[in-house]
């Protein structure tokens, strides 16, 4: 990593006792337009003197302007993390000095040292990212997005047209991938934003267009107190970071999928979905996760840290990526059913990530959505009034009308209940059939034992059954005689290849990702 002659002398002047320095080892990392040195419990962040085509870093005065930008920004997801800008300047005796009177010569920003373990990044890598961990992230990015300021400008195809610019350009500037490539991937990128402008224009107009995080991918969310927490948002740009809700969703569900983490992808998707209830913008997902590996691709690409070889592999691995999301895949419809405690929620999770296109199903679960139309948290357990026929009609409405938009929109969708009324399963074939998809109706049979052993032994969760609600299901003889049974007494990984293999052999395996399918043939 290349610096001018005067930044080299900044770094080793921070690095001293007169800078940051206190005796004690000082570690650097280095990334495209930052240096991060980190000594202690503290971090201090140097601008690069840079010039990119989105990012003008050239000058000490833009630097400064550049560090108090960040620390404006970045304390509205994480005010603990960031503390101050300092200036570097030059004294009248020739040394540099920090917070000193003389000329500007450089600006860093101060923040809080965390714990580099705890980068979601690295948890996700070694495998150490688990299902709570996700389910709260959900809940960080849905209040931040809740309280971003909204966009007056309601144009949202332009901005996003105004992205694919810059991405253009910035594969120009670093001259690394063939331009014929490159265009190929532009092309198709332009022909999605001409078919979704209208949806982008109308989530614009609704408010969906906000001041967001902007660079929200896996490396910049971290761990503070066992608590996901995003830092280091996009701050050298207002309009770039000015964007549709679902766009920064979609940089951290491709990072995940990039990883092969697609049941942590649309985990994330699908809390975040249950939490916002934000249904309008589907479609518009592999489009953005697309570009945002487009993004990823040029910033690899222009990152001068890394041997040309390196550079290279990572890019085309993006734009390989973004290829996969881009693939039209049909939407099928999939309804689960079965008595409390057979499992249908755990079987859902497993198979949605491969069923239709990225990031997989949208999962309509009739527990969460009874939870929401009680206007309750899905942990919040709710009395028996909340189990009528009356209510549980209009759950199961909700929960078909969620599953119905989501298939309208090409995204592939899978309800989730009891469904041990032959008109609720009617229902579900019904939409099918409207909306021109497969479907295929699974019922999860087990034990009797079993299904009481299980609602007596699992902690807490969603799902309010107990064992006479089990009772009074058993004794209404509900089972979907006229769907595919699954047999769920065994391990979840053996019912969600069973599954699998039972909605391709429905003829619906053009709706499966083949990698799930092959995986077990």
């Amino acid at each position: 990593m290349q610096h001018t002659t005067e930044q080299n002398e900044t770094i080793c002047f921070l690095g001293s006792a007169a800078g940051i320095g206190n005796g004690g080892p000082i570690e650097l990392i280095n990334t495209h337009i930052s240096v991060v040195l980190l000594t202690g419990d503290k971090a201090f962040k140097l601008k690069r003197a840079v010039r990119y085509p989105y990012v003008d870093l050239s000058t000490p005065q833009k630097r400064l302007a550049m560090c108090e930008r960040e620390l404006l920004l970045n304390r509205r997801a994480a005010p603990e993390l960031y503390r101050a800008v300092h200036h570097v300047t030059r004294e009248e005796n020739g040394c540099l000095a920090l917070n000193g009177k003389g000329a500007l010569v450089d600006a860093v920003l101060e923040m809080k040292r965390f714990d580099g373990r705890t980068l979601l990044d690295r948890l996700a890598r070694e495998d150490h990212l688990g299902d709570d961990t996700l389910e709260e992230l959900a809940h960080v990015i849905a209040r931040f997005h809740a309280a971003a300021p909204v966009s007056q400008d309601h144009h949202g195809a332009a901005r996003m047209a105004r992205v694919l610019d810059g991405n253009d350009q910035a594969f120009k500037a670093s001259n690394i991938l063939p331009p014929a490539e490159t265009a190929a991937i532009s092309g198709d990128l332009r022909s999605a934003l001409a078919r979704l402008a209208p949806l982008l224009d109308e989530r614009a107009r609704a408010g969906k267009v906000r001041h967001v995080h902007g660079d929200l991918h896996l490396r910049n969310i971290c761990l503070l107190h066992g608590e996901p927490l995003l830092f280091d948002c996009l701050e050298f740009d207002d309009e770039l970071a000015t964007t549709d809700v679902l766009y920064d969703l979609a940089f951290v569900l491709m990072d995940l999928w990039r990883l092969k983490l697609r049941r942590a992808a649309n985990l994330l998707f699908n809390r975040y979905l249950d939490i916002c209830g934000d249904e309008t913008g589907l479609a518009l997902l592999p489009f953005f996760m697309a570009v945002r590996a487009v993004v990823r691709t040029h910033v690899a690409a222009a990152d001068d840290s890394k041997a040309v070889a390196s550079r290279l592999a990572e890019a085309r691995g993006h734009l390989a990526l973004c290829r996969e999301v881009l693939r039209p895949v049909s939407p099928i419809l999939v309804a689960i059913g079965g008595y409390s405690g057979s499992g249908k929620s755990t079987l859902a999770a497993h198979i949605a990530p491969e069923l239709g296109r990225a990031p997989g199903a949208r999962i309509a679960s009739s527990d969460r959505i009874r939870k929401r139309l009680c206007g309750v948290s899905a942990q919040t357990r709710l009395p028996a009034s909340a189990y009528t026929t009356e209510m549980s009609t209009k759950t199961y409405h909700a929960m078909l009308t969620t599953a119905s938009g989501a298939l309208s929109q090409g995204q592939a969708a899978i309800a989730d209940a009891v469904f041990d009324r032959r008109s609720d399963r009617e229902a579900a074939r019904e939409i099918s059939a409207r909306l021109g998809v497969p479907f295929q109706g699974l019922w999860l049979s087990a034990p009797q034992s079993l299904l009481f052993e299980r609602i007596a032994t699992r902690p807490g969760g969603v799902s309010d059954a107990t064992a006479e609600v089990l009772k009074v299901q058993l004794a209404g003889k509900g089972e979907a005689r006229e769907w595919r049974t699954v047999a769920a007494s065994g391990d979840r990984e053996a019912a969600a290849l069973a599954a699998l293999r039972a909605i391709g052999n429905s003829g619906s395996v053009q709706a499966v990702w083949p990698s799930a399918v092959e995986a077990g043939s």
